[in-house]
């Protein structure tokens, strides 16, 4: 079966028939070329395909792209604006939060989530933020830090 949805996408309102056993993973690297979430273990365990959907960290390996009808998706994409990268983006960069970068999509779009709720988090706090992101490097000492100087440099 066909759905017609409509969302925003990185800020941008799209249109799109999608197939009801469609993931949103799937749409968001197949149909729109958004390749920043990864296919990782397909299973809603290690993060590798989180973005934002209405604020909320999730698996998009897990959700339905028929189920985004109306909703608001961020990606690692949309972070930067006018050709400059987010402080999260900058701060992996900087002080080698990004290893193999293959979780690196998903740790960012929980740390967005957390600072967005948080201004400046303590280091459980983003431990916390962390928990459904795995990193095969075990680069998570540098993705606290990173994290920990983005949140000082937050716009």
């Amino acid at each position: 079966m066909k759905h017609e949805i409509r969302f925003i996408i990185n800020g941008e309102s799209r249109s799109l028939t999608v197939l009801s056993q469609q993931t949103l993973l799937e749409v968001l690297r197949e149909d729109l070329g958004l390749t920043s979430p990864k296919h990782g273990c397909s299973t809603g365990e290690c993060g590798a395909c989180s973005v934002l959907l209405n604020g909320e960290v999730v698996n998009s390996c897990m959700v339905l792209a028929a189920e985004v009808d109306g909703a608001d998706i961020l990606t690692v994409e949309g972070l930067a604006t006018d050709d400059e990268l987010h402080p999260l983006q900058k701060s992996f960069i900087d002080h080698h939060g990004v290893q193999c970068g293959y979780c690196a999509s998903g740790m960012l779009i929980s740390a967005k989530a957390l600072l967005n709720r948080t201004s400046r988090p303590h280091e459980e706090e983003i431990r916390e933020a962390l928990v459904g992101n795995l990193c095969r490097c075990g680069a998570y000492a540098d993705i606290i830090k990173s994290i920990q100087v983005a949140s000082r440099a937050r716009r």
